[in-house]
């Protein structure tokens, strides 16, 4: 897929916690080359907290680690389907100036906290079967100056089965994007592609105590539940952004 496999990293711990919205929601914050994607006429909003372990360039034997905290959406841009961030949020100072520097992307300097946690604390007590020893603490607060205060504070753990998704289906739609778009200078479009192996994933239970996010970037906060994935830790390449 890719024409140079410039990036190597592991993603581990992750929640994807995704939102259905009104695709009219969405579209008013997109650039004018990208269009709403849809599933079933729902346009999502997902808050996804992970770990980006070992990132280095391909050929160098060390790299940096650090937590990361995203909002995105689902769009179809010139060069076919994508995911569009609205933030991301990580905790590494070098990290987050190469990202804005190099792939153009909303990266904000962040404080988190990232630790195991047993399944039962907060979790289990309510009745979720969870995996004991598989629960994740991730508490992120944004210190970037000069940019709006968000704050995401939650515990989640998977809670059933493995899966790879199926195409077409929901989670194929929400997880299965391997090009990512975004805006630079001037209201210029830049396209980036990934690359790994399809997601393992397996269905989790969450408890969210505090999530920003959708007013730090405009939104107003959905109603509903969210539809939670838990992603199993997974190899992925990237390759230099370009202009579109």
């Amino acid at each position: 897929m890719l024409g140079r496999r410039w990036l190597e990293m592991t993603w581990r711990d992750g929640l994807f916690a995704h939102w259905p919205v009104d695709p009219a929601t969405v579209a008013a914050s997109l650039p004018d080359a990208l269009s709403v994607a849809t599933h079933d006429g729902d346009a999502y909003l997902g808050v996804v907290p992970f770990v980006m372990d070992d990132i280095r360039p391909r050929g160098v034997p060390m790299g940096l680690s650090f937590p990361e905290l995203n909002l995105r959406t689902y769009v179809d841009g010139p060069d076919g389907p994508g995911v569009y961030f609205h933030s991301l949020d990580a905790d590494d100072r070098l990290g987050v100036a190469v990202a804005r520097g190099l792939f153009r992307l909303p990266y904000y300097r962040a404080e988190t906290d990232v630790r195991r946690t047993a399944a039962g604390d907060g979790l289990g007590r309510r009745g979720v079967d969870t995996d004991e020893g598989d629960a994740v603490r991730f508490a992120s607060r944004r210190v970037h100056r000069g940019a709006p205060h968000a704050r995401f504070d939650a515990t989640y753990a998977p809670a059933g089965e493995a899966f790879t998704p199926e195409p077409g289906s929901l989670p194929a739609f929400l997880l299965e994007n391997y090009r990512f778009y975004t805006a630079g200078s001037g209201g210029r479009l830049y396209v980036g592609e990934i690359d790994h192996d399809p997601w393992t994933l397996r269905p989790a239970a969450a408890e969210i105590r505090a999530n920003t996010l959708f007013a730090a970037n405009g939104f107003e906060a959905p109603e509903g539940d969210p539809v939670l994935h838990y992603g199993e830790p997974i190899a992925v390449t990237a390759d230099r952004i370009r202009r579109v």
